[in-house]
């Protein structure tokens, strides 16, 4: 099992940058994705960013160019920051991984994009 906590959210004006963290209860980067998705209201839940055991990035192509996705092995944490917010990214935004055939998932952290 693993437990995941989310920081970092809150408010921000449009073009405004924010980074978020998760942070694991253990190291479990060496051999599991973590992932970050986001849920805005009345909307599915969608993949945002993903890093591999491997530190292979992938993005959806809403956020290309402005989210960075990384991992620190040391703190087990992971990271995404957001740069040139935009009020569409607003949502809440979760951590995940998979271990064998368990999803995990954080509690979620609330980004908001609003002049």
């Amino acid at each position: 099992q693993v437990q995941l906590v989310e920081s970092g959210g809150g408010l921000v004006q449009p073009g405004g940058s924010l980074r978020l963290s998760c942070a694991a209860s253990r190291n479990i980067f060496r051999f599991s994705a973590m992932g970050w998705y986001r849920q805005a209201p009345g909307k599915q839940r969608e993949l945002v960013a993903e890093i591999t055991s491997g530190g292979d990035t992938n993005y959806a192509d809403s956020v290309k160019g402005r989210f960075t996705i990384s991992r620190d092995n040391a703190k087990n944490t992971v990271y995404l920051q957001m740069n040139s917010l935009k009020p569409e990214d607003t949502a809440v935004y979760y951590c995940n991984t998979v271990l064998g055939f368990t999803r995990y998932w954080g509690q979620g952290t609330q980004v908001t994009v609003s002049s």
